[in-house]
Protein backbone atom coordinates (compact mmCIF):
# COMPACT_ATOMS: atom_id res chain seq x y z
CA UNK A 1 0.00 0.00 0.00
CA UNK A 2 3.07 2.41 0.84
CA UNK A 3 4.10 1.61 -2.79
CA UNK A 4 1.37 2.43 -4.36
CA UNK A 5 0.79 5.65 -2.44
CA UNK A 6 4.42 6.54 -2.98
CA UNK A 7 3.61 6.26 -6.80
CA UNK A 8 0.52 7.66 -7.39
CA UNK A 9 2.55 10.99 -5.27
CA UNK A 10 4.85 10.68 -7.51
CA UNK A 11 2.78 10.84 -10.68
CA UNK A 12 0.98 13.69 -9.10
CA UNK A 13 4.09 15.55 -8.69
CA UNK A 14 5.71 14.80 -11.89
CA UNK A 15 2.52 15.93 -14.20
CA UNK A 16 1.59 19.31 -12.13
CA UNK A 17 6.00 20.19 -12.23
CA UNK A 18 6.34 22.03 -15.51
CA UNK A 19 9.39 20.78 -17.61
CA UNK A 20 11.40 23.55 -18.98
CA UNK A 21 13.30 23.01 -22.33
CA UNK A 22 16.78 24.77 -22.63
CA UNK A 23 18.60 26.59 -25.55
CA UNK A 24 20.91 24.30 -25.06
CA UNK A 25 19.26 21.80 -27.49
CA UNK A 26 18.97 24.04 -30.50
CA UNK A 27 21.29 23.97 -33.83
CA UNK A 28 20.96 27.01 -35.58
CA UNK A 29 22.62 28.54 -38.78
CA UNK A 30 25.56 31.34 -38.62
CA UNK A 31 25.71 34.43 -40.59
CA UNK A 32 28.10 32.92 -42.70
CA UNK A 33 25.81 29.63 -43.19
CA UNK A 34 28.09 27.22 -40.35
CA UNK A 35 26.03 25.62 -37.74
CA UNK A 36 25.54 26.54 -34.58
CA UNK A 37 25.00 24.84 -31.88
CA UNK A 38 24.01 25.91 -28.45
CA UNK A 39 25.13 23.04 -26.61
CA UNK A 40 28.33 24.01 -26.27
CA UNK A 41 27.63 27.29 -24.82
CA UNK A 42 26.38 25.43 -21.30
CA UNK A 43 28.00 26.79 -18.52
CA UNK A 44 27.95 30.42 -20.15
CA UNK A 45 25.39 33.11 -18.89
CA UNK A 46 23.64 34.14 -23.02
CA UNK A 47 22.01 36.68 -24.02
CA UNK A 48 19.72 36.55 -27.04
CA UNK A 49 19.20 39.33 -29.04
CA UNK A 50 17.48 40.34 -32.46
CA UNK A 51 18.73 42.93 -34.54
CA UNK A 52 18.17 45.60 -37.30
CA UNK A 53 20.63 47.59 -39.31
CA UNK A 54 17.90 50.53 -40.09
CA UNK A 55 16.49 50.96 -36.63
CA UNK A 56 16.47 54.32 -34.23
CA UNK A 57 18.66 51.47 -31.86
CA UNK A 58 20.91 50.41 -34.20
CA UNK A 59 23.46 52.28 -32.42
CA UNK A 60 22.90 49.71 -29.37
CA UNK A 61 25.37 46.86 -31.51
CA UNK A 62 27.93 49.71 -29.90
CA UNK A 63 27.07 48.76 -26.43
CA UNK A 64 26.77 45.16 -26.90
CA UNK A 65 30.09 44.62 -28.62
CA UNK A 66 31.52 46.58 -25.52
CA UNK A 67 29.53 44.33 -23.07
CA UNK A 68 30.69 41.36 -25.07
CA UNK A 69 34.52 42.49 -25.29
CA UNK A 70 34.37 42.83 -21.20
CA UNK A 71 32.61 40.06 -20.03
CA UNK A 72 33.34 37.16 -22.53
CA UNK A 73 36.01 36.05 -20.03
CA UNK A 74 33.48 35.38 -17.53
CA UNK A 75 31.44 33.05 -19.49
CA UNK A 76 29.37 35.18 -20.89
CA UNK A 77 28.26 35.39 -24.60
CA UNK A 78 25.83 37.44 -26.31
CA UNK A 79 24.09 36.06 -29.67
CA UNK A 80 22.58 38.07 -32.52
CA UNK A 81 19.78 37.24 -34.39
CA UNK A 82 18.61 39.68 -37.49
CA UNK A 83 15.14 40.19 -38.30
CA UNK A 84 12.95 42.00 -40.52
CA UNK A 85 9.93 41.96 -38.28
CA UNK A 86 9.54 45.22 -37.76
CA UNK A 87 9.01 47.64 -40.37
CA UNK A 88 11.61 46.35 -43.04
CA UNK A 89 14.25 47.32 -40.40
CA UNK A 90 16.92 44.70 -41.61
CA UNK A 91 16.13 44.20 -45.41
CA UNK A 92 19.76 43.38 -46.40
CA UNK A 93 20.93 39.68 -47.04
CA UNK A 94 23.05 37.68 -44.39
CA UNK A 95 26.40 38.83 -46.45
CA UNK A 96 25.23 42.79 -46.09
CA UNK A 97 24.28 42.45 -42.61
CA UNK A 98 27.73 41.19 -41.23
CA UNK A 99 29.32 43.58 -43.54
CA UNK A 100 27.46 46.65 -41.97
CA UNK A 101 27.57 45.04 -38.36
CA UNK A 102 31.68 44.40 -38.58
CA UNK A 103 32.36 47.61 -40.40
CA UNK A 104 29.94 50.13 -38.73
CA UNK A 105 30.03 48.46 -34.77
CA UNK A 106 33.01 46.33 -34.92
CA UNK A 107 30.94 43.35 -34.05
CA UNK A 108 32.63 40.04 -33.03
CA UNK A 109 30.17 38.01 -30.93
CA UNK A 110 28.16 35.36 -32.98
CA UNK A 111 25.91 36.38 -35.16
CA UNK A 112 23.17 34.18 -36.46
CA UNK A 113 21.31 33.67 -39.88
CA UNK A 114 18.26 36.41 -40.38
CA UNK A 115 15.22 34.93 -39.11
CA UNK A 116 11.40 35.46 -38.09
CA UNK A 117 10.72 36.40 -34.27
CA UNK A 118 7.33 36.22 -34.87
CA UNK A 119 4.37 35.62 -36.57
CA UNK A 120 3.49 32.54 -38.29
CA UNK A 121 7.37 32.06 -39.63
CA UNK A 122 8.80 32.70 -35.84
CA UNK A 123 11.71 30.75 -35.30
CA UNK A 124 11.67 27.72 -33.18
CA UNK A 125 14.72 29.34 -30.58
CA UNK A 126 11.73 32.33 -30.46
CA UNK A 127 9.14 29.95 -30.07
CA UNK A 128 11.09 29.04 -26.94
CA UNK A 129 12.24 32.28 -25.28
CA UNK A 130 8.20 33.66 -26.27
CA UNK A 131 6.37 30.30 -24.63
CA UNK A 132 5.89 29.94 -21.14
CA UNK A 133 4.99 26.13 -21.96
CA UNK A 134 8.17 26.12 -23.32
CA UNK A 135 10.52 28.23 -21.27
CA UNK A 136 9.08 27.98 -18.13
CA UNK A 137 9.65 31.49 -17.23
CA UNK A 138 6.48 33.32 -19.00
CA UNK A 139 4.69 34.14 -22.18
CA UNK A 140 5.67 37.30 -24.04
CA UNK A 141 6.07 38.92 -27.18
CA UNK A 142 9.10 40.27 -29.27
CA UNK A 143 7.99 44.25 -28.96
CA UNK A 144 10.96 45.51 -31.32
CA UNK A 145 14.35 45.34 -32.62
CA UNK A 146 16.90 44.28 -29.91
CA UNK A 147 14.87 43.19 -27.53
CA UNK A 148 16.94 41.20 -25.35
CA UNK A 149 16.89 37.34 -23.35
CA UNK A 150 18.94 36.47 -20.77
CA UNK A 151 19.99 32.89 -19.71
CA UNK A 152 21.11 31.00 -17.15
CA UNK A 153 24.34 28.62 -17.35
CA UNK A 154 21.58 25.76 -17.94
CA UNK A 155 20.26 27.87 -20.74
CA UNK A 156 17.00 28.20 -19.01
CA UNK A 157 15.33 31.96 -19.99
CA UNK A 158 15.92 34.02 -16.65
CA UNK A 159 14.74 37.40 -18.04
CA UNK A 160 13.28 39.37 -20.81
CA UNK A 161 15.09 42.74 -21.45
CA UNK A 162 12.98 45.74 -22.99
CA UNK A 163 14.46 47.02 -26.35
CA UNK A 164 15.13 50.40 -24.92
CA UNK A 165 16.65 49.35 -22.26
CA UNK A 166 20.81 49.96 -23.05
CA UNK A 167 22.47 46.76 -23.18
CA UNK A 168 25.10 47.82 -20.32
CA UNK A 169 22.53 49.01 -17.90
CA UNK A 170 23.12 48.26 -14.48
CA UNK A 171 20.65 45.20 -13.84
CA UNK A 172 22.51 43.57 -16.80
CA UNK A 173 25.94 43.85 -15.81
CA UNK A 174 24.90 42.55 -11.78
CA UNK A 175 23.46 39.64 -13.54
CA UNK A 176 26.59 38.62 -15.57
CA UNK A 177 28.22 39.52 -12.56
CA UNK A 178 26.80 37.27 -10.30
Amino acid sequence: MKTFLFFILSTMLLSSSSITESIHQFVVTDIEGNKFDFSKLKGKKIMVVNTASRCGLTPQYEKLEELYTKYKSKNFIIVGFPANDFLMQEPGSNEDIAKFCKKNYGVSFPMMSKISVKGKKIHPVYKFLTKKSLNGLKDNKVEWNFQKYLLDEKGHLVRVISPSTAPDDTSIVEWINK
